[in-house]
């Protein structure tokens, strides 16, 4: 597999991305039992090229284990959820594929690491346990090498006297948070002007739900900033996406975005049209790699806009408050 894990990675063009995906959808259909047996019952011709491949829909996370037959698990993620939601589970087999593709799309969208200081505001995903995104995070402020870099539950102060340390060294700020506890930040109007802000969530049922447009705005008056970052990542994905001061997310070449048909999910629709989002994620190789999840967005091109959910689906990091 070793060939196939390099190829995911080496992937440059639109040909190269139509090659491997076909090859990891030979694989798992093979291996992974549950995707396997999805595809089975479908009984659709083999596919030829990528709009012909079945995608998985998301909720086989909460249901079913969705990994490769014949390898140990070495943990799971799981998503955050409100008391008494079940929470989705990714089995994770190969932690490096994670790893290795966080840290390449952190470097691309993102920057260096080595050259920054990475704050983290993720108290839910802290107290809730197993979390991917809090996973990632953790292993780029070590890529810090810098002892300002560090997680914060509600310790504000701290949070800010780090920011202005790393400010004062010429140091690049990055802070990763959840929505409601930027906003806790935002309301003490404290002065972050100087860092990307990257947003990785909603409100976890500890404020009322906001547009992602209305929240953007409260956020930048607050904290003195001239946009927000987002992260459009889960659970149930080794991938993520960031979007620009426009809100549009750009992926890594790995990673493509399909809009499905809202009421037929084998038909895909056009650019700029609004329909369900499917993610083809080849770092999940030893999972799924073909996701149909239930937001709603549009594409452009190689990017694309999240504009809410079908439903009241728990997702890690992604910003789906509806507009």
């Amino acid at each position: 597999m070793e060939n196939l894990e390099n190829e995911i990675f080496s992937i440059q063009s639109e040909a190269d991305f139509n090659e491997v995906a076909l090859k990891v959808f030979d694989f798992q259909v093979r291996n992974c039992k549950v995707y396997g047996d999805f595809v089975g019952v479908l009984n659709r011709p083999k596919p030829t090229k990528i709009e012909e491949i079945p995608f998985l829909p998301i909720s086989f996370f909460k249901t079913h284990t969705v990994k490769t037959e014949n390898l140990p698990i070495e943990f799971d993620f799981l998503s955050s959820g409100t008391t008494g939601m079940i929470r989705s589970k990714h089995s994770v087999q190969k932690p490096y594929m994670y790893e290795k593709s966080f840290e390449l799309i952190y470097k691309e969208f993102i920057g260096s690491p080595e050259d920054q200081v990475i704050l983290a505001l993720l108290p839910n995903y802290i107290e809730q346990g197993n979390s991917s995104l809090v996973y990632m995070v953790d292993n780029l402020i070590k890529a810090t090498k810098n002892e300002l870099s560090g997680f914060f539950l509600d310790d504000h102060k701290g949070l800010v006297d780090r920011y202005l340390k790393a400010i004062e060294l010429g140091k690049k700020v990055v802070l990763f948070g959840v929505s409601y506890a930027l906003l806790d930040l935002a309301e003490m109007k404290i002065d972050l002007s100087k860092a990307q802000i990257i947003e990785t969530g909603g409100m976890k049922g500890r404020r009322k739900e906001m547009s992602k447009e209305e929240l953007h705005d409260v956020l930048k008056k607050g904290l003195n900033v001239e946009y927000i970052s987002s992260e459009y990542g889960m659970t149930e994905l080794f991938s993520q996406s960031y979007s620009d001061k426009e809100g549009v997310f750009d992926s890594p070449k790995w990673m493509k975005i399909l809009i499905r048909e809202t009421n037929d999910p084998f038909h895909f629709i056009e650019d700029g049209k609004t329909g369900g989002i499917n993610v083809i994620d080849l770092a999940n190789l030893y999972s799924c790699s073909f996701i149909e999840t239930q937001d709603l967005g549009k594409k452009f091109g190689d990017s694309f806009k999240i504009l809410g959910r079908f439903d009241q689906s728990d997702l890690r990091g992604c910003n789906l408050m509806v507009e």
